[in-house]
C-alpha cells in the first residue's frame, strides 16, 4: 500500500536528517489524513490506494501551478521549494501514461462507445477517468479527447 510506503519513507527521512524531504512527506501524510476525515461520513469510500493517488495527483497539480506562478513572479527560491516537494510527491505516484498510450486509450474508448462528435466528450471522459484515473493527468487528457472527437 502506498500509505505504508509513505510512512516508512517519512521515518527514513527523519532518521537521515533530511529536513526538506521529511517536511514534504509529513505534508503528504497530513493531506491524506485530511481526506480520511472528509470521508468519515461518506456512504462509499474509495479503495485506499486510489484515495492516496487521488490526493497525490491533486497535490502534484497544485505544485505545478505554484511553480509556474512563482517563476513568472521572479520568486525562484519559492519555485525551487515547490519543485522539491513535487519531486517527493511524484515518487509515490504510479507511472503516468505517455501521450501515445493516452491517445491509444482514447481511441479504444471512442470506438467502444461509438463516440463521433464533441457532444460525446463527457461519456468518453467519464470512461477514461473510470479506467485510467490513477495513471493519467485528466487535464491533459481532456485536450486529447477533444482533439480526437473533432
Amino acid at each position: 500500500m502506498i500509505r505504508d510506503t509513505i510512512k516508512t519513507a517519512t521515518v527514513t527521512a527523519m532518521k537521515a536528517g533530511d529536513k526538506q524531504r521529511t517536511a514534504a512527506l509529513r505534508l503528504i501524510g497530513a493531506k491524506i489524513k485530511d481526506r480520511d476525515i472528509e470521508l468519515r461520513t461518506a456512504s462509499q469510500k474509495p479503495e485506499d490506494d486510489a484515495l492516496v493517488v487521488e490526493v497525490l495527483m491533486k497535490m502534484a497539480k497544485q505544485r505545478r501551478e505554484s511553480i509556474g506562478m512563482f517563476e513568472s513572479g521572479g520568486r525562484t527560491e519559492l519555485a525551487d521549494q515547490e519543485k522539491g516537494e513535487l519531486a517527493v510527491i511524484e515518487e509515490f505516484l504510479p507511472q503516468q501514461m505517455s501521450e501515445a498510450e493516452t491517445r491509444a486509450a482514447i481511441a479504444a474508448i471512442k470506438a467502444e462507445l461509438g463516440a463521433t462528435s464533441v457532444k460525446d466528450m463527457g461519456r468518453v471522459m467519464a470512461e477514461l477517468k473510470a479506467r485510467h484515473a490513477t495513471s493519467l493527468d485528466m487535464s491533459k487528457a481532456s485536450g486529447l479527447v477533444k482533439e480526437a472527437l473533432s
